[in-house]
């Protein structure tokens, strides 16, 4: 593979940046502060990093203008270098480009339409009017069910699976072992025997959606489970049927969001929170790691719940005095009538 190198000018003038040193340096690839070394690029975006940066071999460095004279090295200024790095890592990413074509070994139904850009990997499955946009990728081994339709510019990794009728925007990312469309789970019941509900909405993601790996989206009951514009999820998360969840939304590994719940825009969600169903979330809601979600949230800002790590022997006190709790405040509540009287 050949290597892919860049002056400092031309990276200064893909990313709109000042430049502070010599426009003819060359970068051939990203590291840390600490690990870079010559003809390496690096960032500042975390200010606990900051102390790396004057003994940094890195060839040059993006940083915010306030940190320029801590370097001694070539710099790039932009307000917000982290941006500037994210958008740099693609012209670095080794990952092979996929090329266009159906591989022999896949099965496609003959009623899909392929366009001659998009990308079929080895022993994959495609069903009946399935519809790929122009420059789709789907990893090997990837099952798409029937009717699905995944715009253009979008890259199912190896080993995913859509099941029917789920309709996928552009540029729309879903890494290895994510499920999408998979029944949610209904059971109705009788004299304590379960019943199944079929599961006869669909899966509706916008444009731009990451979904990570092992990661499973429930059709709809009913009404369709709709996964807005920019979201972004992480690995091993469950999203079950009729959830709405509002655009440019990130959520962290392990959450869990149960059927019916609507949440808004721009929220951040730690990782393994859990969100109980039928619930309101607003707009620009952030839960902190393990925060459990019981009833709506209407206002912006940031929520948690339990507690932190401690020894366990004062774990082991505190719960005995939790369990005290509710015999503590009727006392309280006597002794406040008695001085009251």
């Amino acid at each position: 593979m050949t290597q892919k190198t860049y002056t400092l000018g031309e990276i200064a003038a893909a990313l709109g940046a000042e430049l502070q040193g010599d426009p003819d340096v060359r970068v051939e690839g990203l590291a840390t502060l600490q690990a870079a070394g010559p003809g390496q690029l690096s960032f500042l975006a975390n200010p606990a990093y900051a102390r790396y940066l004057a003994d940094t071999r890195a060839s040059a460095v993006i940083v915010a203008p306030a940190m320029a004279e801590k370097s001694a090295t070539n710099v790039l200024l932009l307000d917000n270098p982290y941006l500037g790095y994210a958008r740099l890592s693609h012209w670095f990413d080794p990952a092979p480009v996929a090329p266009p074509g159906v591989h022999p070994s896949a099965v496609v139904d003959p009623t899909a339409v392929i366009p001659d850009t998009a990308c079929v990997g080895p022993q994959t499955v495609i069903e009946a009017d399935v519809e790929l946009g122009d420059g789709v990728v789907i990893g090997a081994g990837s099952v798409i069910g029937a009717r699905c339709r995944i715009g253009a510019g979008s890259v199912l990794r190896p080993r995913v699976t859509l099941a029917h009728d789920v309709v996928m925007g552009a540029r729309c990312h879903i890494l290895s072992g994510a499920v999408l469309g998979s029944d949610g789970f209904g059971f109705a019941n009788e004299r304590g025997v379960w019943h199944r509900i079929a599961q006869i909405g669909r899966v509706v993601l916008g444009d731009d959606v990451e979904v990570g790996a092992n990661t499973t989206i429930d059709r709809g009951a009913l009404d369709d489970t709709v996964i807005g514009n920019g979201v972004k999820l992480d690995n091993l998360i469950q999203i079950a049927h009729n959830v709405s969840i509002g655009d440019h939304t990130a959520m962290a590994a392990k959450v869990g969001v149960a059927g019916s719940t609507r949440i808004g825009r721009h929220c951040v969600f730690g990782g393994a929170s859990g969100v109980a169903g039928h619930l309101e979330i607003g707009d620009q809601v952030q839960l902190t790691g393990m925060t459990l979600v019981t009833g709506n949230l209407s206002d912006p800002g940031v929520y948690s719940s339990g507690t932190g790590a401690e020894s366990n022997r004062q774990w082991r006190k505190n719960a005995v005095r939790f369990r005290q709790l509710d015999a503590m405040a009727r006392k309280l509540k006597e002794l406040e009538k008695k001085i009251e009287g």
